[in-house]
């Protein structure tokens, strides 16, 4: 009697989509993605990226956003183990870069504890570009010299403030939701309120809007939606040059109707 042939093991990537705008999506990425059998992906990335999938690849959506999650991550990386062994070649798109506070590090351990093979693809990560695309550059010559990047998802009586509050500039992920305990906890560990401070709200997304002013009148700059970012610092005042500049910028919608 023949013996059955066991299935080889598929590929999984872990994919950075970039922080939105789908010009920012790596030349990998859009290779891997023209070959995938499955894209597994989170809720920022978008919708000209996943157009890049090929004709017949099975999208599924898992949802993850600052503040809850659609797909238990458990259930993430049990459905990346399963497509896997199954032959696939998947992806895993994530918005900005898989290393970058995208829980990338849990899945890939996840993956090898399973033996499954997979590769990492860095994306473009919102903590550098949605500054950039606001006119804010996080490092500058005899401005500052050093960048801290953190989550804002950390109590007030966190010992890390202390820290945080003396980088040159600051900038905090999923702050939208946390604006007023990221003011009170600055505050409080000694960064003076008339620090130049900004929220990049959906950061080189077409809707991005930019709230500028100092650390303490941040949380009276208006409602803030997600996703956000926080920019504290000196360099913020390079705005005033800058933004309109960065304003100019060929949006993504633009992009698309060109190629129509």
């Amino acid at each position: 009697m023949k013996r059955a042939t066991r299935k080889a093991v598929g590929t999984v990537h872990l994919v950075g989509a970039g922080p939105g705008d789908p010009g920012l999506l790596t030349l990998r990425a859009a290779e891997l993605l023209a070959r995938a059998d499955v894209v597994v992906h989170d809720r920022l990335v978008h919708p000209d990226v996943l157009r890049r999938a090929r004709s017949g690849a099975r999208l599924i959506f898992v949802g993850k956003q600052g503040g809850g999650e659609q797909v238990a991550q458990d259930e993430i990386t049990a459905l990346l183990i399963a497509q896997a062994r199954l032959g696939r070649e998947v992806v895993r798109l994530k918005g900005g870069d898989p290393f970058v506070f995208g829980r990338g590090g849990e899945e890939a351990l996840a993956l090898a504890e399973a033996q499954v093979p997979f590769t990492i693809v860095p994306g473009v990560s919102s903590g550098v570009a949605a500054p950039a695309y606001a006119g804010i550059p996080v490092t500058h010559r005899e401005v500052a010299s050093a960048v801290t990047f953190a989550t804002a998802h950390r109590g007030a009586g966190d010992s890390h403030w202390a820290h945080l509050a003396q980088a040159p500039t600051l900038v905090l992920f999923m702050g939208g939701r946390k604006l007023d305990e990221v003011v009170q906890a600055l505050l409080a560990n000694g960064r003076p309120g008339a620090t130049p401070a900004a929220i990049v709200e959906a950061g080189s997304w077409e809707h991005q809007r930019v709230l500028e002013g100092t650390l303490a009148t941040l949380p009276d700059l208006g409602p803030v939606g997600s996703p956000a970012l926080i920019v504290v610092g000196e360099v913020v005042r390079l705005r005033g040059a800058l933004g309109a500049w960065a304003e100019l910028r060929e949006r993504p919608a633009a992009r698309a109707e060109a190629r129509r």
